[in-house]
């Protein structure tokens, strides 16, 4: 029987940052561990894929639709609360609750999250940092539940490394403890802010994106600075453009379609992979039948 808390035919195009997408077959929102299990159990019985939305950045979902189900976590499976070694939160907590959070606690240590536009679970799927920062730094454990059951485990266990961990396609970061120091409220305050500021005078703001489209090549040339040498800031086609702020974030420009999206990611490898030989990986989440030619 399919669980309660599925819907049918959602647009995704209002789950995505960047606004575009098919609807999905079915969509989810789980609120606690045991419908999380019966979720995915489900799932499982039914053979369909499963893609996670946690506050849709990082997402580029086809124009044709997902023939799967999409899963939102919400109520106890969004929480952020005190915890011994600092906080525990729901693995769809967004970030920025967990950086008010952490700071109205005066804990020390995920400032950086201030500039991560995602959710808790996301973030420590993909080890997810910035401004020198990264979750596998601030990590405690995880608690990851699937059809086959649950694990849980650490930085190490999880074999979190750039933009990347081991977590299995099924699997689903339910909670996680995140290991904080005692600090002054001011001066997280303070840092919270200038990275915030930072992130401002750097990034594109008011527009809709899916956050980063490409991994840093380096440290020394990052996507970004690599694709604004190819002359690409301020490329269109169709809706989407390459952000004439920062290369490296493709916006919606009002009626942008996925397959918008992805002829500028087609350009940019290639352009990337002429001037410079740097083959470019991105960091966006592929949902539907949607791709690069070359993945």
């Amino acid at each position: 029987m399919t669980p309660g808390f599925v819907e049918r035919d959602y647009p995704m195009s209002r789950l995505t940052t960047v606004g575009t997408g098919g609807p999905a077959r079915f969509f989810a929102r789980p609120g606690t561990i045991d419908e999380l299990a019966e979720l995915l159990a489900w799932v499982d019985e039914q053979g369909l894929e499963t893609a996670m939305v946690g506050l849709g950045s990082n997402m580029l979902a086809a124009d044709e639709g997902f023939d799967g189900v999409v899963v939102k976590l919400v109520r106890d499976l969004a929480r952020v609360e005190r915890d011994p070694e600092g906080l525990r939160c729901g693995g769809g907590a967004g970030l920025a609750v967990v950086v008010k959070r952490a700071e109205q606690f005066a804990l020390a240590g995920v400032e950086f999250c201030c500039a991560i536009p995602g959710t808790v679970g996301g973030a420590v799927r993909m080890n997810a940092g910035a401004y020198g920062g990264e979750m596998k730094d601030v990590l405690g454990e995880a608690l990851l539940v699937s059809a086959g059951g649950r694990r849980v485990g650490g930085p190490a266990e999880l074999e979190m490394r750039y933009r990347g961990s081991n977590l299995g396609a099924g699997e689903v970061v339910a909670e996680a403890t995140f290991r904080l120091e005692p600090g002054d409220p001011v001066q997280i305050r303070e840092l919270v802010r200038s990275m915030q500021d930072r992130r401002r005078l750097a990034q594109p703001q008011k527009v809709r994106t899916f956050g980063s489209v490409w991994q840093n090549p380096s440290p020394e040339l990052t996507a970004g600075r690599l694709l604004e040498q190819c002359e690409l800031k301020g490329y269109e086609v169709g809706g989407a453009r390459i952000s004439p702020v920062h290369a490296n974030f493709i916006e919606n420009t009002g009626a942008a379609t996925s397959a918008d999206v992805i002829a500028l990611m087609v350009e940019a490898r290639r352009r990337a992979r002429e001037r410079f030989g740097v083959v470019l990986h991105h960091e966006v989440q592929m949902v539907g039948p949607v791709s690069l030619p070359d993945d």
